[in-house]
């Protein structure tokens, strides 16, 4: 998964990008906000699955396989609910939610393999295509249906395997203490100082998801790196 907040290093406007699965979190700050970021962190092709936002720079990825975040989606419907009750609006916001709650509720079956399951899914995707199909002139529907043909075959990769999510909110929820850290010592004052703040914030968000006790590891791994001159790998997620 992965997600990007503002940072600010020397007073220029940087970014704190966020990569994170169960057991590791790789917090990353970067002058710029573009694919180049992506593809020098994950090379041209990534063999996994990357979950993310709308952020068009995901797009320039290749990843094995790929899923956008359905709460982003629903958001956005709310957003402008607020600001357009017109009839067009309201009917077609009403069918999507509908749609993406009955893929919400399809993908939380634990009996993916009950000969019901391939038929309610394939319903789900003709549901999916006829709204894609329709035509609206109201620019609040055309806009989404846009979006939707656009990332056709990213929206519901989460009904083909059961151990990707729908939502991008692991990711959102790993770069939030490194949105409030960053309020403490005034950002960065250079390049250098980011890229430490980076690897340390990344060290301490991964010891904690692998539940360990962060503080005694670290000072554990100084003490080896004194000891033998080089820093030891990064203890294993305990078990239980």
């Amino acid at each position: 998964m992965s997600l990007l907040a503002g940072w600010r290093v020397n007073g220029k406007t940087h970014w704190l990008w966020c990569f994170t699965h169960p057991d590791l979190t790789y917090y990353l700050i970067d002058e710029s906000r573009s694919s180049s970021v992506l593809l020098e962190f994950f090379g041209q092709t990534f063999a996994g699955t990357m979950v993310s936002d709308f952020f068009g720079a995901y797009n320039r990825l290749l990843a094995e396989r790929r899923q956008v975040c359905m709460a982003h989606l629903l958001r956005e419907i709310k957003k402008v609910s607020k600001e357009d009750a017109s009839d067009e609006w309201l009917v077609f916001a009403e069918t999507l939610k509908r749609l993406v709650r009955d893929t919400l509720r399809l993908a939380r079956r634990s009996d993916r393999d009950a000969p019901d399951y391939a038929a309610k899914r394939a319903r789900i995707h003709k549901r999916l295509d006829q709204l894609c199909d329709g035509v609206y002139e109201n620019t609040n529907a055309a806009r989404p249906v846009k979006r939707l043909i656009q990332y056709r075959e990213t929206l519901f990769s989460f009904l083909d395997d059961a151990d990707v999510p729908p939502d991008n909110n692991r990711a959102e929820r790993e770069i939030r203490p490194a949105v409030i850290a960053r309020k403490n010592p005034f950002y960065n004052m250079s390049d250098q100082g980011a890229r430490v703040q980076a690897i340390v914030m990344s060290v301490y968000r991964t010891l904690k998801l692998r539940g360990h006790d962060r503080i005694e590891s670290i000072a554990d791994a100084l003490t080896i790196a004194i000891a033998g001159g080089r820093l030891p790998a990064l203890p294993r997620p305990r078990v239980g």
